[in-house]
């Protein structure tokens, strides 16, 4: 079963091409992991995925029983319109009380329900946004560099969180990052790009593969991908 699957996409902007001849799918429970430099296209397939664009040429395809939760860089609040959490949670469709305070207990947000937005860190407001992208119970969480203000443990606790959701679920991840040891610990499979699919697969083979090689340079996987560790503490996510 495939959820999306892009057939031979282009998009382009006037005159300037943004990707050429892209395929791949998304099948449940992968983690996949796009990379590439500035400028490569990556948020641009999350929208092309997303529906927020549609292919200059080619086809993608949805499942019929596609659910998407989204998880952007960063969220823009008019400071002007007081909203906290809670009723951010139900913008846009109403859920149970219920269901929003056990998504939110796993997501470990429940202290934060009535904290208006604009008071919350960097940290906090992305576990709000993936618990808002969790109320719809996606088959896809598509995510967009979602880590924008969190220190190193805060980054792991969110990854960790992800993809025991994953695991539990089998939601297919689709992200893009920047953090080579975010692929390197927690993708099954990785597309790196630049304009095109340079190449794609498991993460092993990708970071010996010499196009990869060409864009990041040789990366030690050992060095820097996340360690599992015990906690005799506990950290948040700030």
């Amino acid at each position: 079963m495939t959820l999306v699957n892009f057939e031979g996409v282009y998009f382009s902007h006037p005159g300037r091409q943004v990707l050429e001849d892209i395929s791949f799918g998304v099948e449940p429970g992968v983690f996949l992991n796009i990379i590439g430099p500035n400028g490569a296209g990556k948020t641009t397939i999350l929208k092309l995925l997303l529906g927020a664009l549609n292919p200059s040429k080619g086809k993608i395809t949805r499942a019929k029983d596609l659910r998407i939760g989204y998880i952007p860089q960063k969220l823009n609040i008019n400071d002007t319109i007081p909203i906290d959490v809670h009723c951010f949670l139900n913008l846009g469709q109403k859920f149970p009380k219920k269901k929003i305070y056990e998504i939110a207990e796993e997501t470990g947000i429940t202290h934060l329900m009535h904290v208006p937005m604009l008071g919350l860190s960097g940290g906090q407001t992305q576990r709000v946004l993936y618990t808002r992208a969790l109320l719809t119970e996606p088959n896809i969480l598509v995510m967009d560099e979602p880590i924008q203000g969190m220190d190193s443990d805060g980054e792991e606790r969110f990854y960790r969180l992800v993809n025991a959701y994953r695991t539990r679920t089998n939601c297919a991840i689709v992200m893009v990052s920047h953090e080579l040891h975010v692929v390197s610990s927690f993708s099954n499979r990785v597309i790196c790009l630049n304009g095109h699919i340079c190449c794609q697969g498991k993460p092993k083979s990708i970071f010996a593969d010499e196009n990869f090689i060409k864009l990041f340079g040789r990366f030690p996987q050992k060095e820097l991908a996340y360690y599992p560790h015990r906690h005799d503490h506990t950290h948040d996510i700030t």
